[in-house]
């Protein structure tokens, strides 16, 4: 819908390595990186991902797991509350018994639910920015 476009949002840094990759594709989505001065501000707690077997054989071996991530969000303009939420995604991935094609395999969802989040949490403050930038204009 307006992902892509130009929008004043500034994301705050997001701990942890998958927190800079999640604010890296969010800035992706909101048109670059914006200065701490932007008429938006963004900040995101992303967990540390979590883990749960899917499917194990007989043997007691898994072979799926499923990787969860939550993030919960503030959007301020001006430093006034505007939105806030949780959004969660998640991936299911191959585990086998080769050290580094399950950590691939592992890295690979991650990232991919990394994304997820990306375009859940981008759609939703694009949303609410252009929902209040509305109320702004209607009230002027």
């Amino acid at each position: 819908m307006f992902s892509g476009q130009d929008t004043n949002i500034y994301v705050y840094p997001i701990s942890g390595i998958n927190g800079i990759d999640l604010r890296n594709a969010l800035w992706a989505k909101f048109g670059g990186q914006h200065s701490a001065d932007s008429e938006y501000a963004l900040k995101v707690q992303l967990t540390t991902p979590s883990n749960q077997y899917k499917a194990i054989e007989r043997t007691g071996s898994a072979t799926w797991q499923e990787v969860l991530l939550n993030a919960t969000y503030t959007l301020t303009h001006s430093g006034k509350v505007i939105a806030t939420g949780t959004e969660r995604a998640s991936e299911s991935y191959p585990f086998v018994d080769y050290l580094v094609a399950s950590n691939a395999s592992y890295n690979n969802a991650v990232q991919n639910t990394i994304q997820v989040l990306a375009e859940k949490i981008g759609a939703r403050v694009i949303v609410e920015t252009h929902k209040y930038s509305s109320k702004l204009t209607d009230h002027k």
